[in-house]
């Protein structure tokens, strides 16, 4: 009998995807480690979503409720899931079949660990490219390198569950950036570990991608206030979590105002000014 220590949960939330789901559903039913379940989670989809999960009857545990986001998604598989152990998959990517097997080795090797990562392979419109320098992904304590941008991929991480007890779940208010506000309560005082080796294979440049729908800078914005509001940084991440606050007002207010949002860009450049 496989002890529930060793089962790893994978979340696969969905919202009218059906035309790219069964490549992620199949590259999780494809790994080699053999002590997981996975539960795919219908975010209200109005496709052909439903057909698509109906050939995986007997493999898979389907969850379905109202559109309510992708964070609602995953907190909802989440919490009905068996595992000690989380690992996120988007319904746009896919993993390497050794992904869940080199995650749970790491972590036995690594028992003090809570959060680990793997190296992405991306591909954009249907092409692979090479990231950017400054999306290089830091081992360790990443607090600061990701304040300015989010540098762990939900697709790419397995997480001990019981850290999502002590820092909380995906934020329902947020229509993206919910992962950044996740890494960086986590970030400011647990270590987030990367296996450098690419076994995500990360796909995006297609139009229902929800970063290409809202502007990123404002929730970003509102996930650092929240955690610089709260007062669990200390004195040095404080001053760098304030840095870029000013930074990323500033430069969210500019844009407002390219747009003639005069009013909102007044609020942004008062909190720049550290005026709330």
């Amino acid at each position: 009998m496989v002890q529930k220590t060793n089962i790893v949960s994978v979340i696969i939330p969905t919202f009218n995807r059906a035309w790219t789901l069964k490549r992620a559903v199949d590259s999780a039913l494809a790994q080699d480690y053999p002590h997981r379940e996975i539960i795919v989670v219908d975010d209200g989809s109005t496709d052909e979503t439903r057909e698509v999960l109906a050939e995986y009857k007997g493999q898979i545990r389907v969850l379905v409720q109202e559109n309510k986001g992708v964070s609602a998604a995953r907190n909802l598989g989440i919490k009905e899931s068996q595992g000690n152990f989380i690992a996120l998959l988007d319904s746009d990517d896919a993993w390497e079949t050794n992904k869940l097997s080199c995650q749970m080795a790491f972590f036995e090797s690594n028992p003090g660990a809570m959060i680990c990562q793997t190296e992405e392979i991306w591909i954009r419109k249907g092409k692979r490219v090479n990231p950017k320098k400054k999306h290089k992904k830091p081992s360790g304590m990443i607090f600061e390198p990701s304040l300015k941008l989010c540098l762990v991929s939900p697709s790419a991480v397995m997480i001990r569950k019981q850290l999502f007890d002590q820092k909380g779940m995906f934020n329902e208010a947020f229509p993206v950036c919910e992962d950044y506000d996740l890494w960086l309560r986590i970030a400011h005082d647990t270590p987030v570990y990367l296996i450098d080796t690419p076994l995500t294979v990360k796909t995006g440049g297609h139009g229902d991608q929800l970063s290409a729908a809202h502007s990123q800078d404002k929730y970003r914005i509102q996930s650092i206030r929240n955690l610089i509001e709260s007062s669990v940084l200390s004195p040095d991440q404080k001053q760098a979590a304030l840095k870029v606050f000013r930074e990323k007002c500033r430069i969210f207010a500019n844009g407002c105002l390219k747009r003639g949002r005069k009013k909102e860009a007044a609020c942004y450049l008062a909190l720049a000014a550290g005026k709330s």
